[in-house]
């Protein structure tokens, strides 16, 4: 990735942090993006011991303001934009019927109207650069399966799961992919906090998975390196569960 430039959203913290870190070891530059500033540096400060460039964004992906603010910034630095990861998410467990107007809205406008805001504004720049790039969206299991209690998040990340589709189909013609990655349980995230916080659900978790534990932030980046590279040069439109075959098994976890 010597010379590639990325712009992670929610990029400061489990999923998204562990992607700029390996996107970084191999030799990129990166654009992080979060709401939290202080996330944001601290994370900075790990990232930049690659001695690669790491920039950081303070950044609503609700805001497409902010969004184009974002992108005008990682291309003002870096002189293009090679790859976006769409990682930046919310996500809390409330029963459906006691769901609040400010709960759904609150997470469908981060995980689906903020993906969106951030592929049409990169697919642009790629547009303009003529270079082709990468966009890979963050999805989850839960799409198939459903979860009950995170009908928001699992609506919304059906919504993403359309919308990767649609995108590689429209600009496979510039050259842009668009893949998703879609986690099933994974230790130390923002899910494993909100969804698995007690040991009773944890085991319960657990026992879906035929693998028998849960996964790591590292083995999603790792598939995520794989995807934005050149060697999936002909993958395009495509979802990839990572879950140690949980969603073979017993439905949603």
């Amino acid at each position: 990735m010597e010379g590639k430039s990325i712009i992670i959203t929610g990029g400061a913290t489990g999923l998204g942090k562990a992607m700029a870190m390996e996107f970084a070891r191999l030799g990129a530059d990166i654009v992080i993006a979060s709401r939290n500033l202080e996330n944001l540096e601290k994370a900075a400060k790990e990232i930049s011991t690659f001695n690669n460039k790491v920039i950081v964004t303070q950044t609503d992906v609700r805001s497409p303001e902010q969004v184009e603010k974002m992108v005008r910034r990682a291309v003002e630095e870096n002189g293009k934009i090679d790859i976006l990861v769409n990682n930046a998410a919310g996500n809390f467990r409330v029963p459906s019927l006691d769901m609040s107007v400010n709960a759904w809205n609150s997470v469908v406008d981060i995980v689906l109207h903020g993906t969106w805001y951030c592929s049409q504004e990169v697919g642009r720049q790629m547009v303009f650069q003529k270079t082709g790039g990468n966009i890979l969206n963050i999805g989850s299991t839960h799409v198939w399966s459903g979860n009950p209690g995170t009908a928001h998040s699992t609506a919304a990340k059906a919504g993403v799961l359309a919308l990767t589709k649609t995108l590689a189909v429209e600009w496979a013609q510039e050259n842009i992919r668009v893949n998703l990655i879609a986690p099933g349980p994974i230790e130390g995230t923002g899910a494993a906090e909100q969804l698995w916080s007690t040991p009773e659900l944890e085991k319960a978790v657990l026992n879906r998975i035929p693998s028998g534990r849960m996964g790591t932030p590292k083995e999603v980046a790792y598939l995520a390196s794989y995807l934005v590279s050149d060697y999936a040069s002909y993958v395009t439109g495509s979802s990839f569960v990572i879950d140690g075959a949980g969603h073979l098994n017993k439905g949603g976890v």
